[in-house]
């Protein structure tokens, strides 16, 4: 199941100019940054499963594994990978769908996993707060000398040195912050390389990746200043990066083909839910029968209105692996996309059986459990829903499902409740309180469900966010 879902924005304090540019870089995403144009993120079982099993090996040599970090999927189709905070990595879905091999995914994980084992982002900040008050110093001593040379009848000598003053330091600062973030970089590059011989995996991926998109730059970045560059230049980090990447004794190790399989699933999957039509059937035409084109046809097939047809596909899926979990996820959700709950459930069960509960296929179920509008699996639905929201707590269609069958048992304070953080998941905390505040009149004072209540009518908002 592809949901997308909006990703919580930050914003950051007022940045001077000479060290907005410094932001722009891996450890930041540039649209993290833009009020109200917060990037969406996605939600599918099957690749972040598969993104889990890449990072966790990594995460474990780096002494993070017990940390609980999380891979998350951002709906931007450009090549690219970051780390904003020290819990999440994420990748845009077009750095999936654009790796050939797991290898070329999994260097891409292992630069980011440097970045975050280095504490590289906590150490950025310092540096920025301490080039802000630097500039804040620079700034003050340059308006003083354009103030006195104003006062002074004139003297534009000084108020051309006071300009001067405040054009100097910031030039020098940004300078200084860009060497420090192609410092991080060259460490990271050195940290992930050292993580992959450490898990036994070629750094060959890693290498073909940097030098593909090096190769793509190389034009705009001759005659470029190497010192006002937040990344190394891009020959000089490719040359130093391959002469690391081939020490390694794994260099030649190939993927294994039942992980290539895996990928090429998640990839065709996210072609058919992401790309026209056209554009799937170009990647994979009718004469490609291999399991990820067909995948990918099924997929597109339903999201574009032939669902007779698509379940056809889906079922040939099955025949030929019938253990797998997705296949049943996907025809489940075909079948309640298209209207059709009941006959869902079923495929749905089934999906959830094979999956070991997954938390949002679980949410799946329960959507279609109370689609059916039957008060026959009202329990059951909230059952379901109450045990996936319990292990995933950042899926707001959890919750507005529950709310829908705790409104149909007429239980109006659970239903208020679970409205309400729906809608403080994404991001509408007006109406979170409002609803929180109406479930805790409703709720016994002091009860588990009137606390709960209480701590979205008192939540406080994260740095930047509006109450709207």
């Amino acid at each position: 199941m592809l949901l997308r879902l909006a990703l919580r924005k930050r914003r950051s304090g007022f940045v001077g100019s000479a060290v907005a540019a410094a932001l722009a870089l891996s450890l930041v995403a540039p649209a993290l940054a833009q009020e109200n144009k917060g990037p969406k993120v996605l939600r599918d079982t099957e690749t972040e499963q598969l993104l889990r099993d890449y990072a966790r090996p990594l995460l474990r040599v780096a002494g993070l594994e017990k940390q609980n970090i999380r891979v998350v999927i951002i709906n931007d189709p450009s090549f690219n990978a970051f780390v904003a905070d020290g819990r999440r990595i994420f990748v845009n879905y077009g750095a999936i769908l654009q790796s050939e091999t797991p290898n070329q995914l999994i260097g891409v994980l292992a630069h980011e996993t440097g970045h975050l084992a280095g504490g590289h982002l906590a150490r950025f900040r310092q540096q920025l707060a301490s080039a802000q008050t630097e500039m804040i110093i620079a700034m003050l001593l340059g308006a003083g000398a354009i103030a006195a040379g104003a006062s002074g009848g004139g003297n534009n000598g000084l108020a051309n040195a006071g300009a001067a003053a405040l054009a100097g330091p910031q030039s020098m600062i940004q300078r200084s912050l860009l060497s420090y973030q192609r410092q991080q970089e060259e460490q990271a590059d050195r940290a992930g390389v050292k993580f992959l011989t450490k898990t036994g995996q070629s750094a060959k991926g890693m290498y073909d990746t940097f030098k593909r998109f090096t190769n793509d730059g190389l034009f705009s970045s001759r005659g470029a200043d190497p010192y006002l560059q937040s990344h190394p230049m891009p020959a000089d980090r490719v040359a130093a990066l391959e002469g690391l990447a081939r020490s390694s004794p794994y260099w030649d190790k190939k993927d294994p083909p039942e992980l290539q399989l895996r990928h090429d699933m998640v990839r065709a999957k996210i072609a058919a839910f992401m790309e026209q039509p056209d554009t799937v059937y170009r990647r994979y035409p009718l004469s490609n029968t291999s399991l990820p084109a067909r995948y990918a046809r099924a997929i597109s097939t339903y999201l574009h209105g032939n669902l007779g047809s698509a379940l056809a596909q889906i079922d040939g899926l099955i025949k030929v692996q019938p253990n797998n979990p997705y296949f049943y996820e996907v025809r489940g959700q075909a079948l309640l996309e298209g209207g059709k709950p009941a006959e869902a459930i079923p495929s749905l069960r089934k999906a959830v059986q094979l999956s070991g509960n997954a938390p949002l296929i679980e949410i799946l179920l329960g959507q279609a459990l109370v689609g059916t509008e039957n008060k026959a699996y009202t329990d059951e639905a909230i059952s379901i829903l109450r045990a996936a929201v319990a292990r995933e707590n950042e899926a707001p269609l959890g919750y507005t499902e529950l709310a829908m069958a705790y409104g149909r048992k007429g239980n109006y304070a659970e239903a208020d409740l679970a409205s309400a953080q729906a809608a403080y998941l994404r991001g509408d905390h007006k109406t979170a309180r409002e609803l929180a505040a109406r479930a805790k009149t409703r709720f016994a004072v002091g009860s588990p469900g009137w606390v709960r209540a209480d701590d979205i009518v008192s939540a406080k908002l994260m740095p930047g966010q509006k109450g709207n």
